[in-house]
């Protein structure tokens, strides 16, 4: 079995994992989140990219769970067992899931999450608070438009930031193809994410509280003040993602 080493030295380092959706989140999701790591308290790695779970409507392809009797479909499954296999490598671990929240799938918000919740509390059982779902909102490409000037430097564009909440731009990446024809949601995606200011993001707090809440779960992980930083304190938060941040509370 591994050694927290956390515990031993007292030095708070936390190793993050990733489970993503998408393949922008999976060759770059890092570097948006590269400010939480400034201060040399955590690290992020991907675990795994899966398929997009969706609320199931029946309960064909579903498995016993061993031990209890609990159902839960296979891909559900697979999702929990990558889950829990990072945190049995990773004493001092926590698991973030992260996935897009497209326009058309924004009505079924809480039961989406709560497809996801659920693969990991049954899996987890009691260290399913090391874990939580957070959605971008409609999708990453969303959060460029929060900072025009990462975007300007690499696709030679001259926008402004967006006037109102980038989290209700309906297709973020269509638009930037508008904007720009030549744009490559990986290759340019890669550079502007590198350069993308997340404080400068989070710096309006009625926007963003889909992306405010995972910067607020991590913050809360590391045990970092960083409620000026993202705007934690007065910015608006997801309601539904939100829940995590107080069973957090009572574990950390």
């Amino acid at each position: 079995m591994a050694t927290d080493l956390t515990a031993i030295s007292g030095w708070r380092f936390v190793h993050f994992g990733l489970i993503v959706t998408g393949k922008g989140e999976r060759e770059f999701l890092n570097r948006l989140l590269r400010s939480l790591a400034e201060s040399g308290h955590c690290t992020f790695e991907l675990i795994t990219q899966i398929g997009q779970l969706s609320p199931r409507m029946s309960g064909n392809h579903e498995l016993k769970m061993v031990g209890t009797k609990r159902t839960l479909p296979s891909r559900d499954e697979e999702l929990g067992l990558f889950a829990r296999g990072f945190l049995d490598r990773r004493p001092s671990g926590y698991v973030l899931l992260v996935d897009d929240l497209e326009f058309d799938r924004r009505p079924k918000h809480a039961e989406v999450f709560g497809r996801y919740r659920t693969a990991l509390d049954s899996l987890l059982e009691n260290r399913a608070w090391r874990a939580a779902v957070f959605f971008l909102v409609n999708m990453l490409e969303a959060y460029y438009f929060a900072h025009a000037a990462a975007v300007n430097a690499v696709l030679g564009t001259s926008l402004v930031d967006h006037a109102s909440d980038v989290e209700d731009i309906r297709h973020p990446k269509n638009e930037l193809k508008k904007i720009a024809p030549g744009f490559d949601e990986v290759l340019h995606g890669r550079q502007i994410a590198a350069m993308l200011d997340v404080p400068h993001v989070l710096s309006r707090p009625e926007t963003c509280g889909g992306l405010r809440v995972l910067f607020a779960w991590c913050s809360q992980v590391i045990g970092e003040d960083y409620g000026e930083r993202y705007r934690l304190l007065d910015g608006c938060q997801d309601i539904v993602t939100g829940r995590q941040l107080l069973k957090l509370a009572t574990k950390a």
